[in-house]
């Protein structure tokens, strides 16, 4: 007799892949009805899945301009999409039982367990419930501010309408946004690049939103407990020298780059600098043309793409907490020291080790389809490269590449924004046979090192 698949049998890590997969293949169906086109006719279904797997892996690429090519109906599937996505469909379930009072099962603990990488299902519950709070209260305030300030340029009925998508769209940090028109698509933010309040708020949502909801939970309960755990401090520090550091960076390589920020005063310079720095958080809008960037702030905008956000966050990237115990090890090892020690805390060596396969799987990750792409598209390296980082990283920026590619091109991007949402190391436990307990142990070996 053959066992009937039961979704009760599979593990937390397969239950996440199938669900998100599902998601995107529902999103990518609603996009190909005609309503959801701007011109009345279903678009290619290649495009309206790369799309929905943009949207539900908060990434930000597209094919078609969002603002242009869909009607109302198509952005509000986007735009749902990036909220699932971002939140992720465990979290948007947990909301649903919360509304019918259903009871919270073990399974699904385990599942949320794993969609927020925590080390035990102790208090997730709660965790969930502060992430839905925190998210949707963020995003009301955001939507209130750039309602206000469009209002003085749509009108206040198509200014609600963008302040709710787009506070949604960049505290997910997703990337996408409506700004695009028929004679003048893909243009993102840059209208704003003198814009003080759109920018302010922009930012701040994307750094809310990547420093993931652990620290979030942190930083409400810091009044009572009067101190912040080793992770949110980790993840703070990081973060913060990742922003300050990459808009010198920028600043000074773009400053007389009459392309980008050359024209523009001391402030719009300071402000597009650091704008430029936050959107590799994951986040994807820009206010300058990313493609007209001398090709080292491109560089240096891909290793800000690779590191990408914070665990338990919207964003993707190998993560600010793994980039700082790589840096610490470093650092540990030239000084001779044997223990990485962080804020006067020892690191454990499974988390050691749990970085470096992280952030070799990663590295693995982007090389592989970056050869693969620059075999099947016609553009440089670094344009190639700049993509695909922009693709595990669910970040969202562009040179220009994406809807330039071809079917191949696209479904390999799509693919590594699947992977990228998920991460690599979910992905490998998700496809990975049952683990069986190892009866003996090999003796140890030395192999010479440098």
């Amino acid at each position: 007799m053959i066992k009937k698949m039961s979704i009760w049998r599979l593990t937390p890590p397969q239950i996440l892949v199938l669900g998100f997969a599902a998601i995107i293949f529902i999103g990518a169906g609603l996009l190909t009805l005609p309503f959801a086109s701007a011109t009345g006719h279903s678009i290619a279904f290649i495009d309206a899945l790369f799309t929905a797997t943009s949207a539900t892996c908060v990434t930000g690429l597209v094919v078609v301009d969002t603002g242009s090519a869909y009607t109302m109906f198509g952005q509000i599937v986007i735009v749902s999409l990036i909220q699932i996505g971002g939140l992720g469909f465990m979290t948007m379930s947990t909301l649903i039982a919360f509304a019918f009072r259903k009871k919270i099962t073990l399974k699904e603990r385990l599942v949320l367990q794993e969609a927020f990488n925590q080390g035990s299902m102790e208090g997730i519950v709660r965790l969930i419930r502060k992430v839905i709070i925190y998210s949707l209260s963020i995003e009301a305030i955001a939507a209130v501010i750039f309602t206000i300030r469009w209002t003085f340029d749509f009108g206040f009925t198509k200014a609600l309408y963008f302040g709710i998508w787009h506070a949604i769209s960049m505290f997910n940090n997703a990337g996408f946004d409506l700004f695009g028109t028929v004679d003048a698509p893909f243009v993102s933010f840059t209208g704003y690049v003198n814009d003080f309040v759109v920018n302010f708020v922009a930012m701040a949502l994307i750094v809310l939103g990547g420093i993931g909801f652990i620290v979030m939970s942190d930083l409400m309960d810091f009044k009572i407990k009067k101190r912040l755990s080793l992770h949110s401090k980790v993840v703070l520090s990081m973060t913060g020298f990742l922003i300050v550091f990459g808009a010198i960076i920028i600043f000074i390589f773009e400053y007389t780059n009459i392309r980008t920020m050359g024209s523009l005063d001391l402030g719009g310079k300071i402000l597009a600098s650091f704008f430029q720095s936050v959107a590799p958080r994951t986040a994807g809008p820009n206010t300058v043309d990313i493609g007209a960037l001398r090709q080292a702030s491109q560089f240096f905008i891909v290793i800000l793409m690779f590191i990408g956000a914070s665990p338990g966050s919207t964003g993707g990237g190998i993560k600010t907490t793994t980039f700082t115990i790589l840096i610490s090890a470093i650092v540990t090892m030239i000084r001779g020291k044997e223990d990485i020690v962080i804020f006067r805390y020892r690191l454990a060596k499974d988390r050691i080790l749990k970085a470096i396969t992280l952030t070799m799987m990663a590295l693995f990750l982007v090389i592989i389809v970056t050869m693969l792409l620059s075999t099947t598209e016609d553009a440089q390296l670094l344009k190639i490269l700049f993509e695909v980082t922009s693709a595990f990283g669910t970040v969202g920026l562009t040179m220009g590449l994406t809807p330039e590619l071809t079917t191949f091109g696209k479904i390999l991007i799509s693919l590594t924004m699947f992977a990228g949402r998920l991460g690599p190391v979910t992905l490998a436990y998700a496809l990975q046979p049952k683990q069986e307990k190892e009866l003996f142990r090999y003796p140890e070996g030395k192999i010479t090192i440098g």
